[in-house]
């Protein structure tokens, strides 16, 4: 008989702090919710605290709403967390040609969901397509969003800084057990500890009834371009320079400093031609995954630009 793997969604929450010495007296308030977005589709997200979100967090592509778990925490605010379309426990996108990796079509949805859940959030905050989508975000509908943060993405990603994750995402469709994936995935994030890599699976990935493992996303992976956390026709996306450009909020980028961060120096540049007032900050110690590398510089960093005061890092 297959062995089933135990998994509670909020109870692993203690693990999170015990890596990062975050404080645990009791697990943190977070329920899941889901947000009508028209044609029969749902939104999920993860709201933290029963008061009225400060925040809005968007993950990148190939992610699912819990891997802001331990920025979150560190955060201590009353925040949302959503589930792009076709990521995590939200619905697909629909008949859109480009599938849950467009910006626009995410943006459209997302809009939906924020009135809904958050609408008088302080900021925005996305990482890869989350970022991208942000962008679109900020140029539909722009009330919803009064700070935008981007984590180690800007419009125009080069596809060859992009390769590792698309080799990683477009990998078997499925894998005999958790130790496989857990394997596959380590060898691409080889900083991470085998702990957060576990958790980040549980999370991100089912197990079949065969006892296979399938990711989340996978289910709605396009057979003519499959899903990566960036496209290797990223070029698609330079027309969401102009939308950045017309950004009049406050505007952060929070880059990864090592090898593994998709941007570069000439996209940082373009980024500081188009709105000369935006702030950078570099992230020695980060690659891509900002929120999974160095989650409380990050969640500092967030706390600094958005609510004027030092964070727990």
């Amino acid at each position: 008989m297959t062995e089933r793997v135990e998994y509670d969604e909020f109870g692993l929450f203690h693990e999170n702090a015990a890596e990062f010495g975050l404080p645990f007296d009791r697990p943190p308030v977070v329920r899941r919710v889901f947000a009508e977005v028209g044609d029969g589709r749902r939104l999920s997200a993860l709201v933290w605290q029963d008061r009225d979100p400060e925040l809005v967090l968007l993950h990148g592509g190939a992610q699912n709403a819990h891997t802001w778990d331990t920025v979150a925490m560190a955060l201590d605010r009353p925040l949302v967390a959503i589930d792009l379309p076709g990521h995590g426990h939200s619905d697909g996108p629909g008949d859109r040609p480009a599938g849950p990796l467009d910006p626009h079509g995410n943006a459209a949805d997302v809009a939906v969901a924020v009135r809904a859940l958050a609408p008088a959030a302080r900021a925005v905050v996305g990482m890869s397509l989350g970022g991208l989508t942000a962008i679109a975000l900020a140029a539909q509908a722009p009330d919803l969003v009064r700070k935008l943060v981007l984590v180690d993405v800007l419009p125009g990603i080069r596809a060859q800084r992009a390769r590792h994750i698309t080799d990683f995402v477009n990998g078997p469709p499925s894998f005999p057990s958790l130790d496989d994936l857990l394997e596959r995935t380590a060898q691409f994030n080889p900083a991470r500890s085998r702990s957060s890599l576990r958790r980040g699976i549980l999370h991100n990935a089912e197990q079949q009834p065969d006892g296979s493992w399938v990711w989340r996303w996978a289910r709605h992976r396009l057979p003519a371009a499959p899903a990566g956390a960036v496209p290797a026709d990223a070029a698609r996306y330079e027309s969401l320079w102009e939308a950045l450009s017309s950004v009049t909020v406050p505007v952060l980028l929070a880059r990864g400093m090592r090898p593994d961060s998709v941007l570069d120096d000439d996209g940082e540049r373009e980024l500081r031609r188009r709105l000369p007032d935006a702030e950078v900050v570099h992230v020695g110690e980060a690659g891509h995954s900002l929120q999974g590398d160095t989650p409380l510089e990050l969640a500092a960093i967030i706390e600094r630009f958005v609510f004027g005061r030092a964070g727990h890092a």
